[in-house]
């Protein structure tokens, strides 16, 4: 039997509740006050993977809130709006049903590809912007082009997602085995842990978590040369005015460095790249106490430079 959406209700020094926004319901989980700090998960995750966060970010003086991404968790799980463009428009009207005109916005793999869209279409929303695994999505593009020996190598599983059907049943099918393989793949050797597996394989279980998510991929994939994709792509050469910090792990093996580097040519405004030495693609959670460090300085700093 799939899990229910009750499994994403982990108890811990937050508090879970529903927001609506966009005329979507997502579920947050919040902790701490002061200046907002919006937390953006990546696939195949769900917010859980910003645990660590939820407590250090408090501890620092920051309201953090960890969203389940439209599609995922115990938010809504709509036929349609997986596009870029509409994932900022979601994460745009969340910080306003916050109570909030703009966030520091902290985004893993697509939730980083997501700040990076934010910055430029929603340029209000987004105070600072933290990206953690996620090229700019210009420079991913162009490298699935041009390294075809390494980043197209590199992303054959998500090339695989294009595929209907057959990927959400090869997900799900043994309890979500696939997922644990996948999480293991991109990380450094000995993470996750069976406990962290289990958890990120029963929420994917969640009915519609595994189309959902897959629509992501597809949306990317396919509208590189359709009309949608193209003005996409033409936004994004839109110079991006807020303070950046962009996170790569150094044995990242889904998104590799060399695909991250180059990213800040797209940044007018202060600047920093950091290397996350024995983290993989998910620095945040393999290494919480060096990104802390990287993130807290960074974010203490009232005037980030290069």
């Amino acid at each position: 039997m799939a899990p229910d959406e009750g499994v994403v209700q982990i108890e811990g020094p937050w508090t879970h509740r529903a927001v609506h926004a966009g005329g979507t319901r997502f579920h947050v989980v919040e902790a701490g006050e002061g200046p907002l700090v919006l937390l953006l998960h990546g696939f195949p995750q769900f917010w859980w993977t910003w645990r660590h966060q939820l407590r250090s970010l408090p501890a620092a003086g920051f309201r953090a809130v960890a969203v389940d991404l439209r599609g995922y968790g115990g938010s809504d799980k709509p036929p349609r709006g997986y596009d870029l463009p509409t994932l900022a428009a979601d994460a745009t009207g969340l910080i306003r049903a916050l109570g909030e005109t703009g966030a520091i916005v902290v985004g893993h793999d697509w939730g980083g590809l997501l700040g990076w869209t934010m910055a430029v279409l929603e340029p209000k929303s987004v105070y600072r912007l933290v990206t953690v695994s996620a090229p700019h999505p210009l420079r991913l593009r162009n490298s699935l082009f041009s390294d075809p020996l390494g980043q197209l190598r590199a992303s054959g599983p998500r090339l695989g997602f294009q595929l209907p059907l057959l990927p959400e049943r090869r997900l799900t099918r043994d309890d979500a085995s696939l997922v644990g393989k996948l999480l293991d793949g991109w990380s450094r050797p000995g993470w996750p842990d069976a406990e962290t597996a289990s958890t990120y394989r029963e929420a994917f279980r969640i009915p519609a978590v595994a189309h959902c998510a897959l629509e992501y991929h597809r949306w990317f994939g396919r509208s590189q040369l359709r009309p949608d994709g193209l003005r996409y792509a033409r936004a994004m050469r839109t110079e991006i005015e807020a303070p950046t910090l962009q996170l790569h792990g150094a044995q990242d093996r889904c998104i590799l460095p060399r695909t991250a580097q180059g990213s800040g040519r797209y940044v007018a405004a202060p600047y920093r790249w950091r290397l996350v030495e024995g983290a993989g693609h998910y620095p945040h959670e393999e290494t919480p106490d060096v990104f802390d460090t990287e993130l807290l300085g960074w974010l203490a700093d009232p005037e980030p430079d290069r």
